[in-house]
């Protein structure tokens, strides 16, 4: 097994079927919220929908480069979640986040280890491989807060 598909494993691990590092995924998560669970707000915590449009955000402008177009995302958009105003918003938000999730891990399998070593579109972004294990942590991340913040949701903590 390459080094590029023993990565793909790993984000498909955070994103689609995983249960070794934090005993759940997103797919799993995220099937659990309802619409209105997504967008209800806990204490000063971005909601769950914000995460997921944030993640899913950075999954989308890196798959593009991946797919040879340009690095266009910027930071300062990356929590711009269009408004959520019921179940069908919902589900295309999660499906359009884990189709994403699912072509992003396929093409990451298909790089060259010349390529994980290459520089990622410019100099300051260092190595694909750098930037590829950087979604993985970014991924786990949010998928601890997402854990944590629908506990509260079912639980009514507020």
């Amino acid at each position: 097994m390459s080094r590029a598909e023993i990565i793909a494993d790993r984000l498909r691990e955070v994103f689609l079927n995983g249960r070794w590092i934090a005993n759940t995924n997103y797919k799993e998560q995220l099937s659990m919220v309802s619409w209105q669970q997504a967008i209800q707000k806990v204490s000063t915590l971005n909601t769950i929908a914000a995460l997921t449009f944030h993640v899913n955000y950075y999954l989308a402008g890196v798959l593009k480069v991946l797919n040879g177009g340009a690095l266009d995302i910027k930071d300062k958009y990356s929590f711009d979640l269009p408004e959520i105003k019921t179940e069908q918003d919902w589900l295309r938000l999660v499906n359009e986040f884990l189709i994403n999730a699912e072509h992003f891990s396929d093409r990451v399998a298909q790089l060259s280890d010349e390529t994980l070593a290459l520089v990622f579109v410019e100099e300051k972004y260092k190595t694909w491989l750098r930037n590829v294990e950087a979604m993985i942590e970014h991924s786990y991340y949010h998928l601890g807060q997402i854990t944590l913040i629908r506990k509260m949701i079912v639980e009514g903590v507020e």
